[in-house]
């Protein structure tokens, strides 16, 4: 498994101008994963030992029983609370099982898009990366637009066309489209501030994919302006690199945590 991620990455870093480190974050991050999937599934071989061990032992005290052919209070006490440890155990399981089928499902989901977005990370047009847990497809704004405008330029326009063949492969996903800038103040007659450049241009990347054939079910869109730097404002190349478009995969609700327990009676 190691070696196919080396493989895999290696094949990505050719010619894509992306740095050791770079590289390393994303063999790290598939490593991780593949580190709580063997984590599950060793949990998941103890919880099942854990139910064949039970289970014969209930139906050792089920054997007994019958033996004396009559109801002894003492082993239906100890039968009650076996069968209950027994269900608590099969629930158990049943979780690390799901927990497992959806990591190996996201794992799968991001070699796929990095395999079929080789050739456009290679020529450095976009980025594939993790933040906070969630993949996110990075386009750098040069791409796109001409400074301080918010209409695709030809060759977004391309780009973009290929993003969303790549997208509409991947069923029961739905994505954000979110603008960012960097923290120079806009000066513009048609945008007020950073803020309606930034959600401007989201929009217009989200209109262009839906035209495109992206279910516009499928799809949002959303500005942050300058909020969510991904390097320094101080020099010319961090800016240039917080002036971007992200196209983020929206985790599924099975993906998130069950807060329903924090509702009062239900409601």
């Amino acid at each position: 498994m190691r070696s196919t991620v080396i493989l895999l990455t290696g094949i990505l870093a050719l010619g894509c101008g992306f740095s050791d480190e770079e590289m390393q974050v994303k063999i790290d991050r598939i490593d991780e994963l593949e580190g709580l999937l063997r984590d599950s599934r060793a949990e998941s071989e103890e919880r099942a030992t854990q139910i064949q061990a039970l289970q014969a032992q209930n139906n050792e005290l089920a054997e007994r029983l019958r033996a004396l052919g009559q109801t002894v209070e003492g082993l239906e006490s100890e039968r009650g609370d076996l069968q209950s440890s027994l269900v608590q155990t099969q629930r158990a399981l049943e979780e690390l099982r799901e927990r497992e089928r959806q990591q190996a499902a996201r794992l799968l989901v991001f070699r796929d898009m990095l395999s079929r977005f080789r050739a456009m990370i290679a020529a450095g047009r976009l980025r594939v990366r993790i933040v906070r847990n969630r993949m996110v497809i990075e386009l750098s704004n040069n791409i796109l637009f001409d400074s301080g405008r918010a209409e695709l330029k030809p060759e977004g326009e391309a780009a973009l066309g290929e993003i969303v063949g790549v997208l509409n492969s991947i069923a029961d996903r739905q994505f954000q489209v979110a603008g960012h800038t960097d923290n120079i103040p806009m000066r513009s007659s048609r945008f007020a501030s950073n803020w309606e450049l930034s959600t401007n241009r989201a929009v217009t990347v989200a209109r262009f994919m839906i035209e495109q054939g992206l279910g516009p079910e499928r799809i949002s869109a959303a500005g942050y302006a300058e909020t969510q730097p991904v390097a320094s404002n101080s020099t010319d190349e961090g800016r240039a690199q917080n002036r971007r478009i992200e196209i983020v995969l929206v985790p599924n609700l099975d993906e998130l945590p069950d807060l329903s327990s924090l509702m009062e009676d239900g409601s």
